[in-house]
This record gives C-alpha cells, sequence and structure tokens, in this order.
C-alpha cells in the first residue's frame, strides 16, 4: 500500500531528549561519589558515549520506513533467541548471567529481545487470517515463543524484563483483538505463575518480605527500599540540591542504575520527580496517539508494543523505588546508567518516530 509520509512527532523527540539529558546529568551526580577515588568520570563518559550512539541509531531508525525492516524481523529474533542462549555460558556477574563481554564493551541479550520481540509479535498479528479469537491456534503460537524467551531470561536469572516482556505482550494481543473471556484467563494464569516463580526462589520470597514489612526488616530485605524512602523523603517539594544527596554516600545500593529515581527525587524534590513522571505521561499519550492514527495494522501494533515496551519498564521501575511494588532489578528507560538498555530504547524511540511520519495525529 502507498503511504504518505510527513514530519515525524516533534514531541516525541524532544521528550526524548529531555529525558536522555536529565539522565546524563543524574547518571553522574549519583555516580561521582562512588567513583571519587578513582575516575570520578568515568560513569559520564560511559553514559554520553552510549547516548550519543543512541542518538545517531534514533536518526537512522527516525529516517529507515519502518515497513522495510518486516522481512528481517525472523532474523532479528532469531539471533536475539540465540544471544539468549549463549549469555548463559558466560561467567555471572553478582550472581547473575545476563551479559555478553566483547572485551571493550558488556551486551545484555535481554534488552535485545526486548525489542526483537515487539517486531515479531507485531508482524505475526498484523498478517491476513491471523485469528487471534482463537486461544490455540490464534494466541497459542505467542505464548510458546513467550514461554521460550520468558524461560530463557529466568535462567539468567532477570523477573523484572521477564515481567516487562510478558505485560508487553499482552497488551499487544489485546490491541489485535484478545477478548475479554481469554484476556481475563492469561491475566489470572500470568498471575499465577509469577507467583510460582517468585515461591521457587527463597531470594525473591525474602523481597515480598522486606517490600510487604521493610521496617521490620530494615538490616536486610528491606534495606535498599528503606533506604529508597528516605531519599525521596529527604527531598521535599524543591529538592536538597543537584549534587547534594546524602543517600548516595554508600547508603543506597545501586544508586545510579535501578535507583536512581531515589536520588532524582532527592536532589532535585517533588518538582523534579513530578517532571520526570509527566514525561513519560506524554511519552505515552503521543505513542498511544501514533499507533491509533497509524494507517496500516502493523505499524499499528508497533508503535503500541514500543510505547509500552518502554512505558511499562518505567512504571515499573518507579513503582519499585516509591514502595508500590516489589524490588526487581529492572532500569529507568533513558535515565539509569547502562548501555545496552539506553541503545535499544533509543532504537524503539527512532522506529516509533518514523512510524508517526506515516500517521495523521495532530
Amino acid at each position: 500500500m502507498r503511504l504518505k509520509k510527513g514530519r515525524p512527532d516533534l514531541l516525541i523527540f524532544f521528550v526524548t531528549m529531555l529525558l536522555l539529558a536529565i539522565g546524563i546529568v543524574m547518571v553522574f551526580s549519583a555516580s561521582y561519589y562512588d567513583t571519587l577515588d578513582k575516575d570520578p568520570y568515568y560513569y559520564l563518559r560511559k553514559q554520553l558515549t552510549w547516548g550519543l550512539l543512541g542518538l545517531v541509531a534514533m536518526l537512522v531508525m527516525m529516517k529507515i520506513d519502518y515497513f522495510r525492516l518486516k522481512p528481517y524481523v525472523n532474523l532479528g529474533f532469531g539471533i536475539a533467541l540465540i544471544m539468549l542462549i549463549v549469555v548463559l555460558f558466560f561467567e555471572p556477574i553478582n550472581g547473575a548471567r545476563r551479559w555478553i563481554n566483547l572485551g571493550f564493551t558488556r551486551i545484555q541479550p535481554s534488552e535485545i529481545m526486548k525489542l526483537c520481540m515487539v517486531f515479531f509479535i507485531a508482524k505475526g498479528l498484523s498478517k491476513r487470517g491471523s485469528n487471534i479469537k482463537d486461544l490455540v491456534a490464534g494466541v497459542g503460537p505467542y505464548l510458546v515463543f513467550l514461554g521460550v524467551v520468558g524461560a530463557l531470561i529466568m535462567m539468567e536469572p532477570d523477573l523484572g524484563t521477564t515481567l516487562v516482556i510478558a505485560g508487553t505482550t499482552g497488551v499487544l494481543l489485546i490491541a489485535a483483538g484478545l477478548s475479554l473471556g481469554h484476556c481475563f484467563f492469561l491475566s489470572l494464569t500470568g498471575v499465577a505463575g509469577v507467583g510460582g516463580l517468585i515461591l521457587m526462589d527463597p531470594t525473591r520470597i525474602n523481597r515480598i518480605i522486606g517490600y510487604w514489612d521493610p521496617w521490620s526488616h530494615a538490616g536486610k530485605e528491606g534495606y535498599q527500599l528503606i533506604n529508597s524512602l528516605y531519599a525521596l523523603g529527604s527531598g521535599g517539594f524543591f529538592g536538597m540540591g543537584l549534587g547534594n544527596s546524602r543517600q548516595k554516600l554508600d547508603y543506597l545500593p545501586e544508586q545510579h542504575t535501578d535507583f536512581i529515581f531515589a536520588i532524582l527525587g532527592e536532589e532535585l524534590g517533588f518538582i523534579g520527580a513530578i517532571l520526570v513522571v509527566l514525561l513519560f505521561f506524554i511519552f505515552a499519550w503521543r505513542g498511544y496517539r501514533i499507533a491509533l492514527t497509524c494507517p496500516e495494522s502493523f505499524g499499528c501494533l508497533l508503535a503500541v508494543g514500543i510505547t509500552t515496551m518502554i512505558v511499562l519498564q518505567a512504571f515499573v521501575n518507579m513503582g519499585v523505588v516509591t514502595g508500590l511494588l516489589p524490588v526487581t532489578g529492572i532500569a529507568l528507560p533513558f535515565i539509569s546508567y547502562g548501555g545496552s538498555s539506553l541503545l535499544i530504547t533509543m532504537l524503539g524511540v527512532g522506529t516509533l518516530l518514523n512510524i508517526s511520519r506515516y500517521s495523521h495525529s495532530p
């Protein structure tokens, strides 16, 4: 079909650039103390490098017509699947096999799979004759692929990424026309599955205990959450000032990665934290608007998947930091330190911007 090409969604572009800028500043601020005796600019340089690479990747993807990527979707998914198997043979880092060490850098296959999974499912659901109303023939194949991918990622282990991929897949199935009855059944099955995964691992059980009553386990299971809440509470309305966080002084673990939102709230206050939340709301609004106004199904589902992948991950991260959800290791898109995560997120945004060039959103 012939599609009329226009300008990309400038609001999503500017929101992305603003979140990226906030992230670079906060990574420097949150990591400065930890590297003061070695190289205080170490994490800043690496985040700037990945940010620039991500920006180039975003601009390139914005120029490549998204529907021209369709023939390569299965190949990309296959490569990502192989990488998920290969990573299991590498030495664990902090008790998890999540990274492939290339010598000059490390890559995280589960991050690559997140975007590949969105492309793969969007392509499958957009095919003519895809009977999504049929739980076995229509939905079953996607659940099988989700099960394989989820099992490989859980072998690392990485429950947070597994939940984001599963949640994104669920939203894509709903967007494609999944019936309410099947949606309810699959939701119950998913909740039961997550409960089973938690009960199988004492570490996850301890995290639930720490989440349920952190103050009674302040020295162990609740330690991270309590210090996160201390950081947010200390920030007040206007914050303690950029660079003035106390919790980053060896009190709050993972302060420049999974818990960077707590440091942001401490230094920039409620004003800074709510700005980040609003930026993600704007991103969600424009992303789903692009999906609704896309003239063909593949682009529509792709926009839904990319938007959900980014926004859902942000919601989970901020939910963990504020105590709304149990602690699980997952980055805050655009803001947390991390190369693979940032690059893949920017690739996704570039694809979303390209889809917006063929949409008719005002």
